[in-house]
């Protein structure tokens, strides 16, 4: 949605000057726009792309908090999402009370500086230059806006640029980046009204706008307001049918929120809802992907529900749909977790056997642990030669467990000098990767 597109070598130069008077706080006057533009091409410096960098640049500059530095990029082992309330965190901030979620540890004074900067730049090209901002530029300020959890300015930006002469500057697509943003944020119930304020604007929400809101209100696992709306496209006639990725989204938000209810009657519920949403989406004559099939296989394991989970397996190959390694993966979890070693070995010589994937860490690291749980030290020492032949890193982990039960068995000299180097060697490089610090192996595992 929103566009990546690189920047010209010319322009890399007029990008990095603007964000560093941005970050010196330096007003944008006549001055400024004298000295941008000495640049090549000084009849029109600005684009579009190069303006859309500036703005897209300014989140990354201002709204991240230090302790943001080496985070993961998506939520897989994040806390879950929760509906944001800003009122109480401004009255929590004033007092000094620390502030969770996705704008936790911000600094507000860095956050309105950027805020502040990103509109004043977003006129100053206009007035100075002679700019005319379309569609892509007003969707990343508003984006901007939607990042800063400034909503009153942002919906008053929205209708500033909705009554312009030339029109056209909010669409369809600039209110499902907005939504899509909002979702990320936690900022739900304002995301629910962004889509409700479509016919505002002048918009008319298509199928992909529905999609983004029903998967930000199943991140907040609000359920019921997202099949409301799913009823409302299933409507005879309606404009907006539901499509694969409809039914995915929530098969999908099902499955993956139904083990943090805590609560085994939930558990199931969530679960019969997604394998019900699964034969409606086949009796309307959708064809399910391998994501579908791969949230239902993941889910049914994780609820010990294998026959379930074989059963699509098999309804999987008679589709044509080929399995990938997160489908073998979660019957590897699941066989590991039940004691069922051989069972877990077979799955993963079955996905090499059949290509259907390069097994990674993520696979052979169960299969590793129930070995050592079961006290099978020398299989599991093979798993792990196996996994650094194939050019993986062990967790470290996986490797101290490796090491301690082949010490109690006796048997700590089966790994030799040299690979145990190259392990400790590989999780020390990917520690200062990550996490950049010192190496923490630098006291080595005697065995």
């Amino acid at each position: 949605m929103i566009s990546s597109k690189p920047l010209y070598r010319c322009n890399t130069s007029l990008v990095n000057q603007v964000l560093a008077a941005i970050i010196q706080n330096k007003p944008f006057d006549a001055q400024l726009a004298a000295s941008t533009t000495t640049t090549p091409n000084s009849n029109q410096p600005w684009s579009v792309e190069t303006i859309s960098e500036v703005l897209r640049s300014i989140p990354r500059f201002f709204f991240q908090s230090t302790r943001s530095i080496g985070r993961q990029k998506n939520f897989r082992h994040r806390a879950p999402l929760k509906q944001r309330n800003l009122r109480e965190e401004s009255n929590k901030d004033r007092k000094g009370l620390v502030v969770l979620g996705p704008a936790a540890y911000r600094d507000p004074l860095k956050v309105k500086l950027g805020l502040d900067k990103a509109m004043e730049f977003y006129y100053w090209v206009e007035t100075h230059f002679g700019f005319t901002h379309n569609e892509m530029t007003c969707r990343e300020m508003a984006c901007v806006l939607a990042r800063g959890n400034r909503l009153k300015a942002l919906w008053e930006f929205l209708r500033e640029m909705t009554r312009r002469e030339n029109g056209g500057l909010v669409t369809t697509m600039t209110v499902t980046c907005l939504i899509k943003v909002l979702g990320e944020e936690g900022l739900v119930n304002e995301a629910l009204a962004a889509f409700y304020r479509m016919k505002q604007f002048h918009c008319k929400p298509d199928v992909y706008a529905y999609n983004t809101i029903i998967h930000a209100l199943c991140r907040v696992r609000n359920f019921k307001k997202a099949k409301f709306l799913l009823e409302q496209m299933e409507l005879p006639g309606f404009r907006c049918p539901p499509d694969s990725f409809t039914y995915t989204i929530i098969i999908s938000s099902y499955c993956k929120h139904s083990m943090q209810t805590g609560c085994m009657k939930a558990i199931r519920r969530r679960m019969w809802e997604a394998n019900h949403l699964f034969r409606i989406m086949l009796f309307k004559g959708f064809v399910p992907d391998v994501v579908t099939y791969n949230c239902l296989i993941d889910g049914c394991c994780k609820t010990n529900r294998i026959e379930r989970a074989l059963e699509l397996f098999d309804d999987m190959n008679k589709r044509g749909c080929l399995p990938n390694r997160v489908t073998y993966n979660s019957f590897i979890r699941y066989y590991s977790a039940v004691n069922e070693i051989d069972n877990a070995i077979e799955t993963l010589r079955r996905m090499q056997k059949m290509g259907h994937g390069i097994p990674t860490s993520s696979s052979y690291t169960p299969i590793i642990h129930a070995l050592c749980e079961a006290g099978r030290g020398l299989e599991a020492r093979d798993f792990v030669v196996e996994l650094v032949d194939r050019g993986s890193v062990p967790r470290e982990y996986t490797y101290r467990l490796v090491c301690n039960v082949l010490n109690l068995a006796g048997e700590g000299n089966l790994l030799d000098d040299e690979l145990r180097k190259r392990i400790e060697a590989s999780i020390d490089n990917r520690h200062r990767q990550v996490m950049k610090v010192k190496p923490i192996m630098s006291s080595k595992i005697t065995i």
